[in-house]
């Protein structure tokens, strides 16, 4: 079982045609190379379902801590302390569990009907015009409002943003991405900050601001204004790209899949596990970078310390291994596990949410459009180095 030579697959993370189609690539990794070395960006790679998530549970081997974006990591770039995404025990625990006082049930039972009633605003002055655009139109506004609410931040901050993530992380021209700097959008959320302190609301903010603990020296104390700042940068950028993807795909695999969209329709309680198939069947975050802090063996061959270590979510989720018939999308599957939302302690914080917020996008486009069909002249593919999905997803509504 060879890992790399002549002949062998090639994988290239940041080419734009790879990422428009992974998966005859992640089928020929899985098959030929489940341990994969890439020469020309120095990195490492598994594939398959029970090696992604071995590898993501094992946090003491496959650290976060120096970034978990392969450009991130490959660069040193200084991670700002609360960003959870990039942290390792024992911070890591001390900022999830501040954090996970978020995304409680409660809360969820709180924006669930706020979630609706954008969906609502949005889509209801678009029924009878014949077409309308997953993203533009939805998929691109309700989770950065849904994200606002919690937060309490002006949509304009979270939209500016999310641009200057996205821009920064695009493969429009291939090779290694720019890492991007700090801007405006981050000292506005600064600034923002400073001005709840004095002015406190029942937001998240005003809860990180307050929130008093014991540090892991045993200090008890409240956040730093820099940490308050690394967790709504954090949830201001993942919690929009990710569910934006999400709905984008469901816009998609759902008009290619129009027997099962009518299913969905007759019968709504089977869109949560719609949700958790299309989760499965086309993961809005792929792929998941470590860094190797132990010799370690896979596969019959050796991965050196300090080595960079990418686990590539959506192979592993389209694995035969684990899932039967894995390139079918079948929203009856019966799904135990899949790995769209990581493993172990970095699973997904915002999991309910999303889930929260694609069900209801479901929900509110199915009830006014039944049926539609994708206007491939004008749909564009977004291309980043860490979610993969669509800029615009226009439809006809038939």
């Amino acid at each position: 079982m060879t890992m790399t030579g002549p002949g062998t697959v090639s994988y290239d993370p940041y080419d734009v045609a790879v990422d428009a189609d992974p998966y005859p690539v992640f089928k020929r990794l899985r098959d030929e190379a489940p341990l994969y070395y890439n020469e020309q960006y120095d990195f490492y790679a598994v594939s398959r379902f029970d090696d992604v998530r071995d590898v993501t549970r094992d946090w003491k081997t496959f650290i976060s801590g120096k970034g978990t974006v392969l450009e991130l990591l490959k660069r040193g770039s200084d991670i700002p302390p609360g960003t959870i995404l990039f942290e390792d025990p024992p911070t890591h625990d001390l900022h999830r569990g501040l954090l996970s006082r978020v995304f409680t049930p409660r809360r969820m039972r709180e924006i669930e009907p706020l979630v609706r009633q954008f969906c609502a605003r949005s889509l209801d002055p678009l029924v009878g015009t014949g077409r309308f655009d997953f993203i533009l139109d939805l998929a691109a506004e309700m989770p950065m409002r849904t994200i606002g609410m919690l937060l309490g931040i002006p949509e304009e901050d979270q939209r500016a943003h999310r641009d200057r993530l996205d821009r920064g992380l695009r493969l429009d021209d291939g090779g290694l991405p720019e890492v991007p700097a700090a801007d405006e959008s981050l000292e506005r959320f600064a600034s923002y900050i400073e001005w709840r302190v004095e002015h406190p609301s029942d937001d998240l903010m005003t809860e990180l601001l307050n929130a008093e603990f014991d540090d892991y020296t045993g200090v008890r104390r409240k956040l730093s204004r820099e940490e308050v700042l690394g967790y709504i940068s954090l949830l201001a950028g993942a919690g929009n790209e990710t569910t934006t993807r999400l709905i984008g795909w469901a816009g998609k695999v759902l008009a290619e899949h129009p027997e099962q969209r009518a299913q969905l329709v007759a019968d709504p309680s089977l869109i949560p596990g719609a949700v958790e198939e299309l989760l499965r069947y086309e993961s809005p975050s792929p792929v998941q970078a470590r860094y190797v802090t132990r010799e370690v063996e896979l596969h019959g061959h050796r991965i050196p310390a300090g080595s960079a270590l990418l686990a590539l979510t959506a192979s592993g989720n389209r694995d035969e291994r684990k899932f039967a018939d894995p390139d079918l999308f079948d929203i009856h599957r019966d799904i135990d596990q899949h790995l769209a939302f990581g493993y172990g302690i970095h699973f997904c914080l915002g999991s309910h949410l999303a889930r929260l917020e694609g069900r209801i996008a479901l929900e509110e486009v199915l009830e006014r459009f039944p049926t539609w069909d994708v206007d491939w002249d004008h749909a564009v593919q977004a291309h980043t180095s860490t979610v993969r999905g669509w800029d615009r997803l226009p439809v006809v509504v038939t």
